[in-house]
């Protein structure tokens, strides 16, 4: 079970996403957090990662294992590409404006995140 709610993992995750996009990027590509539910981190991947054949293993084996291995062992991560099996349910949570939350509620949360681990 995943300690963590759904706001807080979403900040946790889109505080690290630069130091996993490394290999996403060195290919052409990028990814964008579109939100979290119940645990499971919806994404897209962008640009030549965007439809590729090998897009499954990026998600699975570089995405997911990096953000495991710096939030939670047991995070879940889809990446929404379009067809049906890869949807994300329309009451995730994200952010319609990123400059509504204050840099100190975000270290806030980000603080409650690093505890739990410490």
């Amino acid at each position: 079970m995943i300690p963590f709610s759904d706001e807080e993992l979403y900040y946790a995750v889109k505080n690290v996403l630069p130091q996993v996009s490394g290999y996403v990027n060195s290919h052409g590509g990028g990814i964008t957090l579109l939100g979290v539910k119940d645990g499971v981190i919806y994404i897209e991947l962008s640009g030549t990662c965007h439809g590729c054949s090998m897009s499954l293993m990026t998600t699975n084996m570089v995405v997911r294992r990096e953000l495991r291995r710096l939030i939670h062992p047991e995070l879940l991560v889809i990446n929404v590409d379009g067809t049906s099996e890869n949807k994300m349910p329309n009451d995730v949570f994200r952010l319609v404006q990123e400059n509504t939350e204050s840099t100190e509620e975000k270290k806030n949360i980000l603080d409650k995140v690093k505890n739990i681990f410490s």
